[in-house]
């Protein structure tokens, strides 16, 4: 479970980035909303129906404000070939230490078959322009999230108070793209 206080500032970030640069949230801090969305591994059917249902929507969330960062501890030249495959117009940024991963709380314990391994908890966090987390999506299901996160977006965007929005953190279940 995710302990993250909406309001709370956003924890700090600087990694590789698919376009070969480092990029780090205060790049954005004062003009654009981040979408920061962690997924298991590229190029497999969730991580890939995710990415391309944010890829299809760009443009929706771009006109929110907002920019679309991902994160997985997958290497930039995995990360460059998977834009490339799926023609993806945002940047993926490499945490192969997992440091990230770890500070935002998604490198967890995970089971399969019974048997338990380390791995990236499918998670989503929209930090507002002032660098604090505005809204957190838990145990994200891929297919139709792209759609809980522009509704995310619009309220961050026409509620008056930028920053913050619903401060309610979704938790499974409560979705109604169930």
């Amino acid at each position: 479970m995710l302990n993250f206080k909406i309001g709370t500032q956003a924890p700090a970030l600087n990694l590789p980035a698919s376009n070969g640069k480092n990029v780090s949230l205060e790049e954005f801090k004062d003009e654009k909303n981040v979408v920061l969305y962690f997924y298991p591994k590229d190029d497999t059917p969730g991580c890939t129906a995710e990415a391309c249902g944010l890829r299809d929507r760009i443009k929706d969330i771009q006109n929110q404000g907002a920019v679309v960062l991902g994160v997985s501890p997958d290497s930039v030249a995995s990360h460059q070939k998977f834009i490339e495959k799926f023609k993806l117009p945002f940047i993926l940024l490499s945490d192969e230490q997992k440091k990230t991963c770890t500070d935002y709380g998604v490198w967890v314990e995970k089971s399969m078959y019974g048997k338990k391994y380390m791995g990236v908890a499918r998670s989503t966090f929209i930090i507002n322009k002032e660098g604090k987390i505005a809204k957190v999506f838990e145990k994200v299901t891929p297919q139709g999230h792209e759609d809980e996160i522009l509704d995310a977006l619009k309220e961050i965007r026409t509620s008056g108070n930028p920053g913050l929005g619903n401060p309610d953190i979704r938790r499974p279940g409560s979705s109604s793209h169930g």
